[in-house]
């Protein structure tokens, strides 16, 4: 990418005439390609367009994809719109595997301070605790202070 006067590639710097020059395309090309959504550069302030290192980069692609390609320019549209949606979820994936690891390394810190049981590797593993609650647990007709749970686990029983 280029990267000029400490400008970021998303700057938008080049005047719709330069960013032709950059991209090998007619002007006309540029402002053909943004009516239809292919590259969509800034504005200045008089609602001249204003082109980034990045859209004289993208410019070049829609020529190549054209050209060499042979593609129209719905298809290269579609082509960009699902490069972008790509871009976006790897960031996404990049995001959540990051947060995985924070959530993994908590609960080994967690499993750590609590002695939970160990793996065959000798990393400690998460203890999972579950409380069950019953629901309509129905007492014996002849009992009614009495619940149908274990039999075995009532001590009256014995």
């Amino acid at each position: 990418m280029m990267n000029h006067g400490g400008l970021g590639d998303d700057a938008p710097v080049y005047v719709i005439s330069v960013a032709a020059e950059l991209s090998g395309l007619h002007p006309q090309t540029l402002r053909q390609y943004d009516r239809l959504g292919l590259v969509s550069p800034g504005r200045a302030t008089g609602r001249g367009r204003r082109y980034s290192a990045r859209d004289v980069q993208l410019l070049r692609e829609v020529q190549r994809l054209s050209q060499e390609e042979g593609i129209n320019l719905a298809g290269i549209k579609r082509i960009l719109e699902l490069q972008r949606e790509v871009d976006e979820l790897r960031e996404a994936v990049f995001h959540l595997r990051n947060e995985l690891e924070a959530a993994r390394s908590a609960v080994a810190r967690r499993g750590a301070s609590a002695q939970g049981p160990a793996a065959p590797g000798g990393e400690l593993m998460p203890v999972r605790r579950t409380r069950v609650t019953l629901f309509g647990a129905a007492a014996h007709p002849e009992r009614p202070d009495e619940r149908r749970e274990n039999p075995r686990q009532d001590p009256r029983r014995d």
